[in-house]
This record gives structure tokens, C-alpha cells and sequence, in this order.
């Protein structure tokens, strides 16, 4: 095994596209050059016309000729750039990964569902204090078009970071504004179709992923980020402040409701909200709201003790793609 690699990841999702450069060795990892974030929508209609609108592949196009010119800056080893929800479901997604390509001389890997859960997973249980939070952990990824539920061992009958089970439901704050949350403000009977149709899919996902049994929740993704930090009442987004803050659910189902009932105009107001989440947070929040409840339910009819508090995490897909890849280049 080599000493150490320096690689990045780029993570391309429905709503945002992010960057990360850093060095890998035996211990973990070093950042570089701190995540970059631009929202770039590359969903937008993906959900109703199964393809990529032109405007969206500019964006995307725009924000990897940004990138490149960081990476000119930082050489690396390897680079790996990873799609997710909009690109699987995208007919036209030869086009993106061409162009893309033709710009960062990296073609993007389309992962499973099931992929981008386990490295969401290593991500976010990477920087996690196992000695304050009790085990199992269950991930939860929310992104623009999917989320993903991921639950890990017991530390008895499995490692705390070893996945035991996986889902990839297609619901995310971007596919529910576009599918439900049309009105602005969004109607009661819009919220209550939206709700519906989470629960369904989350009861899907429950069959596979045996969720009553976490005792900790890890939320990671804009979507969770950013409803913490206007839980605890940041004036501006401030990711010391944010990753790893536990905050207790009902606190969190009272910051959802009142974003998701929000117009986007008095959303605005709010400098922690990227401006590019401002239309689809309230998407967001009704899924978060949603998942939690749920998982709470399911924890106390398993054991006997809800869920009382989640964690939030800056740590997800991003911080899995960089350590996986620089694992396997180390290895190589």
C-alpha cells in the first residue's frame, strides 16, 4: 500500500453539484480544497419529462468548467465523478455525461441507489464520536430527486460501520415541489398528497431496511443542513455550527412546518437558505418531516424508546466517494 493519494470527488445530484479534493491515507482523510457547492437544478422536469432541459445542462456545464479550473490549481491522482437520481432516470443522459467529459476529462459513473447509500453511509460514519452516539446509525441522505435510508451493525453482531441494510426511494424536495407543492404558498390538500405519497414510499423502504432498530439518526444533505440551521436560529449558514448539532424532533417538525407553509418570497428573507434552495426547501422539509416521524414510530414499537433527536452531518456521499476512492487507488 502506497502512503497516501490526493484525489477528488465531484457528486452530482438533482439539485447541487459539489467538489472535494483531499489527501487519503491509512488514517482517513485531509481536505485540500474545502467542498465547493453550486446549485445547478440539473432535475429541473426530470420528473415529468424523463429528460434534461438545455438550460439545465448549461448550469451543470458551467459549474464544471469552475471546477476545472480548481482542479488546474490542485493536481490529483485520480478524479471520480458520481451521478445520482436525475441522471438514472434522464433519456438523454449520454448527452450530460459527453459534455461533461469534453470539460473535466472524466466521464460521470450513473451509481445504484444501493451504491450511493453505502457511501453515504462510510461518509457520514466517518467523523461520527461513536462513544456519544448509541448504535445502529441510520443515514439519511436526502437529495433533490431521491433519499436514501442506510442502517449499519450493532457493534455486537456487526461493526457500527458495517451496512446492513439499504433503500433508494424517489422522493426528494425537488421531485415533491414538482410534483405536489406547485401552489405558492402550497395548498393543505397539496401537503396532505405530498405526505401520502412519502409515506408509501417510505413504508417500501421499511420493508428492507429494518429502521425501528437505530438508535441514532444522521442526517446528511442540503435539505437537513439547512432546516437545522434555522431550527437553531443562524442568521447566516455556518457549517461549524451545523455539523454534528443534535437537535431534538420536535424542534425540527416545528422549523418544517412553518418553512413548507412559507411563500418563497418570505423565505427569501432568510440568508441561511442558499438561494438556490429557496423554491424546493419546502419539498425538502416535508420529506425530513415525514422520515423522522416515522423512523421515531418505528424505533418505539421495536424497542421501546422513540427516537427523541437527530444529528445533523456536512458529511455524506461527497466524504464517501473522496475516502472510497482514495482507499482503492491506495490499494492499487
Amino acid at each position: 500500500m502506497g502512503n497516501a493519494v490526493t484525489v477528488a470527488g465531484i457528486d452530482c445530484g438533482t439539485n447541487s453539484i459539489r467538489l472535494k479534493i483531499a489527501r487519503v491515507d491509512g488514517h482517513g482523510m485531509t481536505e485540500i480544497v474545502p467542498r465547493q457547492l453550486r446549485v445547478i437544478r440539473l432535475g429541473q422536469d426530470v420528473d415529468k419529462t424523463h429528460r434534461f432541459a438545455d438550460e439545465a445542462l448549461e448550469r451543470a456545464y458551467a459549474a464544471a468548467r469552475e471546477f476545472a479550473g480548481i482542479l488546474a490549481e490542485h493536481p490529483v491522482d485520480g478524479i471520480r465523478f458520481v451521478a445520482t437520481s436525475a441522471t438514472r432516470d434522464a433519456e438523454n443522459r449520454e448527452q450530460f455525461e459527453d459534455g461533461i467529459e469534453s470539460i473535466l476529462g472524466v466521464r460521470p459513473e450513473v451509481i445504484p441507489g444501493t451504491e450511493e447509500a453505502d457511501l453515504s453511509f462510510l461518509g457520514a460514519t466517518s467523523v461520527v464520536d461513536r462513544g456519544e452516539l448509541p448504535a445502529p446509525y441510520l443515514v439519511v441522505d436526502l437529495g433533490g430527486g431521491s433519499t436514501e435510508l442506510v442502517i449499519g451493525g450493532d457493534g455486537e453482531t456487526a461493526p457500527v460501520t458495517q451496512v446492513q441494510a439499504a433503500y433508494s426511494m424517489d422522493i426528494g424536495s425537488v421531485r415533491m415541489t414538482e410534483r405536489h407543492l406547485r401552489t405558492d404558498p402550497p395548498t393543505e390538500e397539496e401537503i396532505a398528497e405530498a405526505v401520502e405519497d412519502i409515506d408509501a414510499h417510505i413504508d417500501e423502504a421499511f420493508r428492507t431496511v429494518p429502521a425501528g432498530k437505530a438508535r441514532t439518526i444522521i442526517g446528511v444533505s442540503g435539505t437537513v443542513t439547512t432546516m437545522t440551521a434555522l431550527a437553531i436560529g443562524l442568521e447566516e449558514y455556518d457549517h461549524t455550527v451545523v455539523d454534528g448539532y443534535r437537535l431534538p424532533l420536535d424542534e425540527a417538525y416545528a422549523v418544517d412546518d412553518r418553512f413548507l407553509r412559507m411563500t418563497r418570497e418570505e423565505r427569501r428573507a432568510y440568508r441561511t437558505i442558499h438561494p438556490g434552495r429557496i423554491d424546493v426547501v419546502g419539498g425538502g422539509a416535508v420529506v425530513w418531516n415525514r422520515v423522522l416521524a416515522k423512523v421515531s414510530e418505528a424505533a418505539q414499537a421495536d424497542h421501546g424508546e422513540p427516537i427523541d433527536s437527530y444529528v445533523a452531518s456536512e458529511h455524506g456521499l461527497l466524504d464517501g466517494i473522496v475516502l472510497d476512492y482514495g482507499r482503492r487507488l491506495l490499494a492499487a
